[in-house]
């Protein structure tokens, strides 16, 4: 079985050169990897994971930490984890890509759906109707006018499936935001890879190739445990 991966674990500058345009970002293990633009800077690891996890006193959230290795990056000026979620500004608004790697338990294995990796971000993906509805009028809700913009089941190969989900919310009563997701489980279906872009629907659209780019460099090579 593949070793599970820590928050402490790294980030791997693979290109080896001087000004390249890219930063190249791998799991522990070197099976999950993607690259962001190099003006594009790694946020502080315990606030993403108070931000993914919750408290780190609750043991649920000490054991999810335990079997998730997670980076985070953010093009804005003022690199913050709180931007996962959160615009920095409407003005100065930047996209912001979390990476997760989630070994699961025996019983998760049984369980994975392509629904599963859909919501394998955090964010209510794939609902059903009457979930949908009840979400959306719940006024302890910050999820609210759910758009789903394209959802795309990714061709198999060496055994690993995937999809990629782009899609729209407003979250606390702010701007529509703009989430491009992709997700991988892993050909001995023990991972699940996850790579999450937000920014606000207008800067999506003013950045869709840049972000594009992020979003078709996340690949996932695990073939067996």
């Amino acid at each position: 079985m593949v070793a599970v991966t820590t928050a402490s674990a790294l980030l791997t500058g693979l290109s080896g050169c001087a000004g390249s345009q890219f930063t190249y970002v791998r799991d522990d293990d070197g099976a999950t990897y993607f690259k962001v633009p190099s003006e594009w800077r790694k946020v502080d690891q315990a606030s993403l994971d108070n931000k993914v996890f919750g408290d780190l006193q609750s043991e649920t959230a000490r054991l999810q930490k335990q079997l998730t290795w997670t980076v985070g990056f953010d093009a804005h000026s003022r690199p913050s984890a709180d931007h996962l979620l959160v615009p920095g500004s409407l003005v100065e608004d930047q996209p912001f890509v979390m990476a997760k790697v989630q070994t699961l338990t025996p019983s998760q294995r049984n369980e994975v759906s392509l629904n599963v990796l859909r919501n394998s971000s955090g964010l209510p993906v794939a609902l059903s109707t009457e979930a949908r509805q009840q979400l959306e009028s719940s006024s302890a809700s910050p999820f609210k006018d759910f758009e789903l913009l394209t959802d795309q089941v990714l061709p198999v190969k060496d055994g690993v499936r995937g999809i990629r989900a782009i899609f729209n919310y407003r979250l606390l009563g702010g701007p529509v935001q703009t989430f491009d997701e992709t997700a991988y489980l892993s050909a001995d279906g023990t991972h699940v890879s996850t790579l999450l872009i937000r920014c606000t629907a207008a800067c999506y659209r003013k950045r869709t190739k840049e972000i594009d780019q992020v979003a078709q460099s996340f690949k996932v090579k695990r073939l067996t445990s």
